[in-house]
C-alpha cells in the first residue's frame, strides 16, 4: 500500500513527520548575508502547518559567490540555522541547509571579481564571460562545501541539501554545455560532485541527511544533461546520499525549474518516475514540478512516481497545507502565477503571494479576535473586498458584503476563463466568507446615501469598488472597433475575426488577452511601444514563453509602435521613432491600458483599498483588504 502525504518517513535515522517538503527558494528576507528574524518566522510558520522537511534558502558556500544582494553566505548563517532549527523542531520538522554556488550564472556586481566556471562559457542571460577554474580553485570549492556543512552541523541542523540544479556550479560541471575541460574534471564530469559529496559526508557523519537537488534534463539534448545521462549520475551517487530531488532546467532554460501556469502542473512526473526506476531502493526520490494540488501529490505517491513531494509554492500560498489535508479542509489555492513568489530580481522584492497576504510578513502579529465587535459594510466583492470581509468576520465583526453585479469576484471572476487558478481563488475566498458568517448580497448597489446611512448607524465602511475605465489615449471615431481588455476577457465584446492587442505595459494582462483570442481562433496582431514583447514578464518566467506562444500561433508583432487612430478603416499604428504608419484593416483594437483610480475622499470611518486607491495588482488589493480588516 502506498504511503499517504501525511505519513512519516525516516532518512539517515531522522524521521520527518510528513512527506511534504518546503523547498529552497530566494526570499530576499535576509539581514545582509545572514538569516533574519523574518526568515525564522517564515520557516517556522510552514513547520507549524505540518511541513515534513524545510530546506532553507540556498546559501553560497564561498564568499566570491554573491548572486543577489541578500544571498545568504553559509559562513554567516550559523546563528540563523540554529534559530530555524529551534523554531521548527517542536513541530517535528526536519531542517536541511541548502548549500550551493551559482558559478557562471551568478553575478559579479557585489564581489567585483570574476565568476567561476568549469569553462569560459558566458551565461546567455548576462553575457558575462567567467574565468575557468584552476584545480586549486576547485579544491578550494570542495573545502568550502565541507566548511559550510560543518556550520550546519554546529547549528544542529538535520542535514544539508547540495544544489546541482538549473543555476548551480555543480550542474555546470556535469553538463557538456558548460564543461569543455580537457583535464580530469572534463574527462569525468561527475568527479567534482563525487568529491563534494565525500567531503560533506565526512562532516555530517551517517546520522544526518545528505540530500541532492539534481537537474536531470537541461532541455538541451545536443550537449546538456539528458535523462539518460542523469540516470547514470544517479546510479553512481545514490548509494552515497539520503535523498534526491529530481528537477529540470539549465543554462538555456532556467525558467523551466518553476514555470508559471502556462506549463501544466506535474510536468516533471514522467522524468521523476524514470529516475526513481533507475535508483531503485537506493535512495528516496522527491518529485518537484509545480505540484500545488494535494490530490496530484497523493496520486504521485500512489503511482510510485516518488517517495516525497516538494510543494513549495503551495505552502507559500497556504502554510497550513498539510494540516488542511489532515482535517479535510480545502487549502488556499496557489495560482502558479509567479507574480509575488519568484523574487530573484535586482529590485530585491520580498517573497510573497498574490493569494496569501501574510506570506513573507510572518513577523507581524497574527490577526486576533476583535476587542469589541463592530458592524462593517464592505462595498465591492472583488478579491480585496472578499479578503477584508472574511478576515473581519473571522475576528468577530458583523460583516455585510454588497456587490452591484450578480456574482462575487469582481474583475478577477470576469476574466477567469482559461485561468482555473484565478477562479479557484475567488471560490475559496467566497467559501471563507460564507463559513465565517459574512452576509453576502449580490445585485445590490451602495451609493453615497447608503454609505452615509451606514456611517450614521455606526458602521465601518470598506470601499473596494475597483478602478474606473481609462479613456483611450488616441482618437476613436468608430466605437465598435474599440474594446477593453476586461470586456474581451469577460466575453462581453469578443472580437471574432481580427484584433490588435495594444499593450502599453508589457505585463500579464495583454498576454492573457492574446492567449484568449488565439484560443478563440481570432487573427491577432500584438502592438507595443517597447522593443520587446511582454517586457515586464521576465520576473514571472513567462517572457520567452509568451514570445514562443505568439510565434507558434502566427501572431503578428508590431514593436516600437503606438496607436495613431481607430476608425472605419481599421487601426493605424505609428512607429514611435520614424513616424512610419502601418494600417491594420478590419480589426478591433483591444486596449490593455491600466484603469484609473476611483474617487477617494477623506471621511472618518471609511477605508478605501485596491484599485479604488491606485490601480495595481490583485495581490495589492488582497493585502490591503487583509490589513484593513486586522486594523479594525
Amino acid at each position: 500500500m502506498s504511503p499517504a502525504l501525511t505519513e512519516p518517513i525516516t532518512l539517515a535515522g531522522r524521521t520527518a513527520p510528513t512527506r511534504v517538503i518546503f523547498g529552497p527558494h530566494v526570499t530576499n528576507l535576509g539581514d545582509g548575508r545572514s538569516f533574519s528574524d523574518r526568515h525564522i518566522a517564515y520557516y517556522a510558520r510552514r513547520a507549524h502547518g505540518g511541513c515534513g522537511i524545510v530546506v532553507t534558502e540556498t546559501a553560497s558556500v564561498h564568499p566570491l559567490d554573491h548572486p543577489y544582494e541578500r544571498a545568504p553566505l553559509a559562513e554567516h548563517c550559523g546563528g540563523g540555522y540554529r534559530r530555524v532549527a529551534e523554531a521548527c523542531r517542536p513541530h517535528g520538522t526536519l531542517v536541511l541547509a541548502g548549500l550551493g554556488h551559482r558559478g557562471l550564472q551568478g553575478s559579479s556586481a557585489w564581489t567585483r571579481a570574476p565568476l567561476w566556471a568549469p569553462s569560459r562559457v558566458p551565461d546567455p542571460a548576462t553575457r558575462e564571460l567567467p574565468a575557468e577554474m584552476s584545480e586549486h580553485e576547485i579544491t578550494e570549492l570542495v573545502e568550502s562545501f565541507a566548511r559550510a556543512a560543518a556550520v550546519a552541523v554546529a547549528a544542529d541542523l538535520d542535514g544539508v541539501e547540495l544544489d546541482a540544479g538549473p543555476t548551480s556550479l555543480l550542474r555546470q560541471f556535469l553538463s557538456g554545455l558548460t564543461n569543455h575541460r580537457d583535464d580530469g574534471y572534463g574527462d569525468d564530469r561527475l568527479r567534482l560532485l563525487r568529491e563534494v559529496i565525500v567531503a560533506v559526508r565526512a562532516q555530517l557523519g551517517a546520522d544526518r541527511v545528505l540530500a541532492l537537488r539534481l537537474s536531470c534534463d537541461e532541455n538541451a539534448p545536443w550537449a546538456g544533461v539528458t535523462p539518460d545521462l542523469a540516470a547514470g549520475y544517479v546510479s553512481a551517487t545514490a548509494p552515497a546520499i539520503d535523498l534526491l530531488t529530481v528537477v529540470r532546467g539549465g543554462l538555456f532554460s532556467p525558467e523551466s525549474y518553476r514555470p508559471d501556469a502556462h506549463v501544466p502542473a506535474g510536468f516533471n512526473d514522467e522524468l521523476c518516475r524514470r529516475i526513481r526506476e533507475e535508483a531503485g531502493s537506493a535512495v528516496p526520490i522527491v518529485l518537484q514540478g509545480s505540484i500545488v494540488d494535494v490530490g496530484h501529490a497523493q496520486r504521485a505517491l500512489d503511482g510510485g512516481t516518488c517517495d516525497l513531494v516538494e510543494m513549495t509554492r503551495a505552502q507559500i500560498a497556504d502554510p497550513d497545507l498539510v494540516e488542511a489535508v489532515r482535517r479535510g479542509r480545502r487549502p488556499r489555492p496557489c495560482l502558479r502565477c509567479n507574480q509575488a513568489c519568484l523574487v530573484d530580481d535586482f529590485h530585491n522584492p520580498v517573497v510573497g503571494c498574490i493569494a496569501n497576504p501574510e506570506a513573507g510578513d510572518e513577523t507581524r502579529h497574527p490577526s486576533e479576535p476583535a476587542v469589541a465587535a463592530r458592524d462593517v459594510l464592505v462595498v465591492g466583492a472583488g478579491p480585496g473586498g472578499l479578503e477584508a470581509a472574511h478576515v473581519a468576520a473571522t475576528r468577530g465583526h458583523r460583516v455585510v458584503l454588497v456587490e452591484a453585479t450578480n456574482r462575487v469576484g469582481g474583475t478577477a471572476a470576469a476574466v477567469s476563463h482559461g485561468r482555473p487558478g484565478l477562479a479557484a481563488l475567488v471560490d475559496w475566498l467566497e467559501q471563507q466568507c460564507r463559513e465565517s458568517g459574512v452576509d453576502i448580497r449580490t445585485g445590490t448597489e451602495a451609493g453615497d446615501a447608503d454609505i452615509e446611512d451606514a456611517l450614521a448607524d455606526g458602521h465601518v465602511v470598506v470601499q473596494a469598488t475597483g478602478g474606473i475605465p481609462r479613456p483611450p489615449a488616441f482618437p476613436v471615431t468608430v466605437p465598435e472597433n474599440y474594446a477593453t481588455a476586461v470586456e474581451v476577457l469577460a466575453g462581453i465584446r469578443p472580437p471574432t475575426q481580427r484584433a490588435v492587442v495594444w499593450d502599453p505595459l508589457g505585463g500579464p494582462v495583454a498576454s492573457a488577452v492574446v492567449d484568449r483570442l488565439v484560443e478563440d481562433g481570432v487573427e491577432v496582431h500584438y502592438a507595443t511601444s517597447d522593443l520587446v514583447a511582454g517586457s515586464r514578464l521576465a520576473p514571472t518566467g513567462d517572457l520567452v514563453a509568451f514570445d514562443a506562444r505568439m510565434q507558434r500561433a502566427g501572431v503578428t508583432r508590431h514593436l516600437g509602435r503606438r496607436v495613431g487612430s481607430v476608425d472605419a478603416d481599421g487601426i493605424m499604428l505609428v512607429d514611435r521613432v520614424s513616424g512610419e504608419t502601418t494600417p491594420v484593416s478590419g480589426a478591433v483594437l483591444v486596449d490593455c491600458a491600466p484603469l484609473l483610480p476611483g474617487e477617494v475622499g477623506e471621511r472618518p470611518g471609511v477605508w478605501s483599498i485596491g484599485d479604488r486607491v491606485a490601480p495595481r495588482t490583485m495581490r495589492d488589493a488582497i493585502r490591503e483588504g487583509h490589513r484593513v480588516a486586522v486594523a479594525l
